[in-house]
């Protein structure tokens, strides 16, 4: 299933998206959003595969929005205006549905996302890392993906909690380190849970309300984490 957002400043385009996305069986249209500076906070917490992006809106036009992705998304550009078409393109977009469109002209594109989905899923599993690298220490560790018990946030630091050794301190972003880590199609696939962790999926022994049971600690779930957490632990 592709987790799909939609981003226009016209609520009916919106409605018409939300109708033919629920028309086909292989995407999710998990948010839609009129102003295109509340997405991006979304995307901040939140993994998206595909994003139905309208290019002429006020204050944040989707092609400035598009440099300002948090991490590569699949793009389908919406607008009314022929002109923008090149631009969009030119961004590598899956493609750029000219308003107003008909539910078959929707289709077309909704494939062209799907095969381009499917690639991307190979080229990863393909290309999966299974060390992570990490500097600290004036050092250069190798660390086991198989060994990460979890990673606690620590203001400007990360403390990376292996089994069978001692933590490592090294002076990064949680949101950098999120970018190194397998999140789709590996055993070893991590999750940010709380503004404060990330946790291996495959090291979780229980979850009771808002907490993780796993290595001997309990890791509470954050409020904006929530929802995707529940929804990779559950499939």
């Amino acid at each position: 299933m592709i987790r799909a957002i939609a981003v226009d400043d016209e609520p009916p385009a919106l409605r018409i998206l939300a109708n033919f996305c629920g028309r086909v069986d292989f995407i999710d249209l998990q948010k839609s959003f009129f102003r295109a500076e509340e997405a991006l906070d979304f995307l901040t917490n939140n993994l998206v595969d595909l994003i139905f992006l309208d290019i002429n809106m006020p204050a944040l036009s989707g092609l400035d929005f598009h440099k300002l992705l948090p991490q590569p998304t699949l793009v389908i550009f919406t607008t009314a205006y022929a002109e923008y078409a090149v631009d969009g393109f030119n961004l590598n977009a899956v493609d750029y549905l000219l308003k107003p469109f008909t539910f078959e002209r929707y289709e077309q594109a909704a494939h062209k996302a799907r095969d381009a989905y499917r690639f991307r899923q190979q080229q990863t599993e393909q290309d999966k890392p299974t060390f992570l690298y990490v500097r600290a220490d004036y050092r250069l560790y190798q660390v086991p993906l198989a060994d990460i018990l979890f990673i606690e946030g620590l203001d400007d630091y990360l403390k990376i909690h292996r089994q069978n050794d001692k933590p490592i301190v090294c002076r990064m972003t949680m949101k950098t380190l999120m970018q190194r880590l397998p999140e789709t199609g590996t055993a070893e696939r991590f999750i940010r849970v709380h503004r404060s962790y990330i946790i291996p999926m495959n090291r979780i022994e229980a979850v009771q309300n808002k907490t993780i049971v796993l290595a001997g600690r309990e890791i509470p779930i954050g409020a904006s984490y929530e929802a995707d957490f529940f929804r990779q632990f559950g499939s």
